[in-house]
């Protein structure tokens, strides 16, 4: 790729996340935008303003050495310094005020982008720090699509629905015992905890072809999953009780025993051959103990994810190195929910396990840390003050992560309680000797 056609790129990228984070702060009213819809998210018109304030510091600023555009602002988007709950309470720029800000600040950014070389430092190489804010945008805006699902109200958004299944899929692939890379040291779109590629070895495991369905979840609901403590553990029934979970969030039984589940304003049947959808850490775990299987470790899910038993090398996505694609996976926001199990045969791995990428976020049984040579960069804050054992990782995507913000490598992190983000599960268990797929 030329530097003009890298140019090109970055401009495309820093755009469609622009695209889509007008649509999720213009499809509600101001007021709408500047409400707390829950106290786990921030109002709308905060993350808006987020969003124009991190690209200013980090390519206005830092990339491209000009004046501030609003300096005066930059503690009251500092994510670490006002807990979500309490961002309604603070001074912040009006949806107008914000709109414009952002605007400001995306015109010199674009002129950051034409005058600057992309080579020379790390942050300019390959154009890293325009990918870097182009992800976190894509970020806020699945945050945003979020805060959208927890809003009460008519439905303002819309998206045609997914594809129907086209395969069969079922059962399990055994990845066979050994090596591969994890992680990567030449993406140079990855960030700080994707880095850097190490060897890993993997003991045999069997992982499940696809995630876990609504129709398999509602089983375990209806077998006493809520009210067995065996299948939970310590902290997982003690915040079971204390929240008194009975269903995944936004689902409800009527009395004729007929599940329903509220999404984006409208309310419908649970489909019961998608993949389950806001479900918590420790819902999935249970649900595992349950099925007399368990979660996959991080590195287990990577390597069914990525490693080619042709040629044993490393992927960058299941399907090979080619971008994602509408016939691949479910991502950026194309549709409002996950698709059927068996939509995506084009988007399996080598071994058969299907929609790794896209539709749902998958829990793994790891906590957060850093890799072995792992080097924050840019800043600490993006991902090493989260590790330590309070978060689990997850991994794939959903379909509101957008393309640029996952690859087969990407690690995503939350506590174990939270149901709100779009995480599902799928299963894995330890391979008997001599089995194969």
């Amino acid at each position: 790729m030329t530097t003009e056609e890298l140019r090109t790129d970055i401009a495309m990228v820093l755009d469609r996340a622009r695209t889509r984070t007008s649509l999720l702060t213009e499809a509600v009213s101001d007021d709408e935008l500047c409400a707390q819809h829950s106290p786990l998210m921030s109002p709308l018109v905060w993350d808006l303003a987020h969003i124009g304030n991190q690209e200013e510091l980090w390519l206005v600023r830092d990339l491209g050495g000009r004046e501030p555009v609003r300096k005066d602002i930059d503690e009251l988007y500092d994510a670490f310094q006002h807990p979500r709950a309490s961002r309604t309470q603070l001074p912040l720029l009006s949806p107008s005020e914000a709109r414009g800000y952002v605007k400001s600040v995306r015109d010199k950014v674009l002129d950051v982008l034409d005058r600057t070389p992309l080579y020379g430092t790390p942050l300019s190489d390959h154009g890293f720090a325009f990918a870097m804010i182009a992800q976190h945008e894509q970020q806020h805006d699945e945050t945003m699509l979020a805060t959208h699902q927890l809003r009460r109200g008519s439905a303002a958004l819309h998206a045609a629905p997914p594809p129907p299944k086209s395969a069969a899929v079922g059962g399990e692939a055994v990845v066979p015992a050994g090596p591969f890379e994890m992680g990567t040291s030449s993406d140079p779109w990855a960030l700080d905890n994707e880095r850097p590629a190490h060897r890993v070895h993997v003991d045999a495991f069997a992982i499940a072809r696809a995630p876990v369905t609504n129709g398999e979840y509602i089983e375990f609901i209806g077998d006493g999953g809520y009210s067995r403590p065996a299948l939970w553990s310590e902290a997982g029934w003690a915040h079971r009780k204390a929240s008194d979970l009975t269903a995944p969030l936004f689902w409800r039984q009527d009395s004729a025993g007929v599940w329903w589940r509220r999404r984006f304003g409208l309310v419908e049947k649970v489909q019961f051959d998608e993949p389950v959808v806001h479900v918590s850490f420790h819902e999935a775990e249970a649900f595992a103990r349950w099925a007399g299987k368990r979660l996959p470790t991080e590195a287990e899910w990577e390597k069914a994810a990525r490693w080619d038993p042709a040629t044993g090398r490393s992927r960058r996505y299941p399907w090979g190195d080619e971008a994602p694609s509408a016939e691949r996976a479910n991502l950026g926001q194309r549709h409002l929910q996950p698709a059927a199990v068996g939509a995506y045969p084009a988007g399996a791995s080598p071994l058969g396990v299907h929609q790794l990428i896209g539709d749902v976020w998958e829990w793994t049984s790891t906590p957060f840390r850093g890799y072995p040579g792992f080097r924050y960069f840019p800043y600490a804050e993006y991902s090493e003050v989260f590790f330590g054992t309070d978060h689990r990782v997850l991994r794939g995507g959903s379909f509101g992560t957008d393309e640029v913000a996952v690859r087969g490598t990407f690690r995503n992190w939350d506590y174990p309680v939270r149901r709100q983000i779009f995480a599902g599960f799928r299963l894995a268990r330890d391979a008997e000797q001599g089995e194969n797929s």
